[in-house]
């Protein structure tokens, strides 16, 4: 349905096969799109591997220093010529670690530093260092994984994270009025339960609590990501779309029916 081919797109975040990052990169590859996925380990060339062909490029960068966000950009530059398409999917948590709960009068400023730094400052980089190229072109699509947890709900434990990700839907909204003009669109998505390799049972649980009675798919999320970056999407800019299984709108949301 959406043709990206003679497009460019970057995938951060893509290290998972189970991922919502790679997910979108076999979609946009399947569309025609030329691809640069990342991750902070080699494992990323695994998913090259998976994806194969010559419109693939894998780079393995630390996304929480600018100037590897920088050299990452140059690299795509010099690789395809041109970036199109920004998918900012790095964050929640890096390969090898364990996500962050942590009650507010116990958070520590290394840990508050981290989380904004892995959800927030990543986006910073990397979109900081391709909007210029983008801004020649008057062309470019970027979208930001955002989350439910921060921007329109959130978990006890969570302040550190549900800070950054609701300033990623704030940082979207301020570039959109931006650079609209000079044709780039800027969204992001809110995923909810969404199940991947890295869920655990009990968000596993959450999930069959939707309306929908199961957890997304990485799939699903990508779906929409492939749309905003697509000539279709051309008209929406600034928003911030939930894809959550109709989680955040139903006030009960224990085991059961309600009625």
């Amino acid at each position: 349905m959406f043709d990206l081919k003679r497009k460019v797109a970057l995938v951060t975040g893509a290290g998972s096969a189970e991922g919502i990052g790679f997910a979108t990169s076999r979609r946009l590859l399947a569309q025609g799109a030329a691809l640069t996925i990342t991750s902070t380990t080699d494992r990323i060339h695994e998913r090259a591997a998976e994806l194969a062909g010559d419109r693939v490029f894998a780079s393995i960068c630390d996304l929480r220093r600018y100037d590897n966000a920088a050299k990452l950009v140059e690299q795509v530059i010099a690789h395809f010529g041109q970036i199109d398409i920004l998918v900012n999917n790095a964050g929640m948590v890096q390969s090898g670690s364990k996500e962050l709960l942590a009650g507010f009068d116990t958070l520590t400023q290394e840990q508050w530093d981290s989380e904004i730094e892995l959800n927030l400052k990543t986006c910073f980089n990397v979109t900081r260092a391709a909007i210029p190229h983008m801004i020649t072109a008057k062309y470019g699509r970027i979208v930001n994984v955002s989350s439910v947890t921060g921007p329109i709900a959130s978990n006890p434990g969570m302040s550190a994270y549900s800070a950054a990700k609701a300033g990623m839907v704030g940082l979207t909204r301020s570039l959109a009025l931006e650079v609209g003009k000079v044709g780039i669109t800027v969204n992001a998505v809110a995923p909810g339960w969404i199940q991947t390799a890295s869920s655990s049972e009990r968000e596993i649980e959450a999930g069959r609590n939707t309306p929908l009675g199961r957890p997304g798919t990485p799939e699903e999320v990508a779906a929409l990501i492939v749309f905003l970056c697509s000539a279709e999407a051309s008209y929406i800019t600034g928003q911030t779309i939930v894809v959550d299984g109709g989680n955040t709108v139903q006030e009960y949301k224990g085991a059961g029916d309600f009625v």
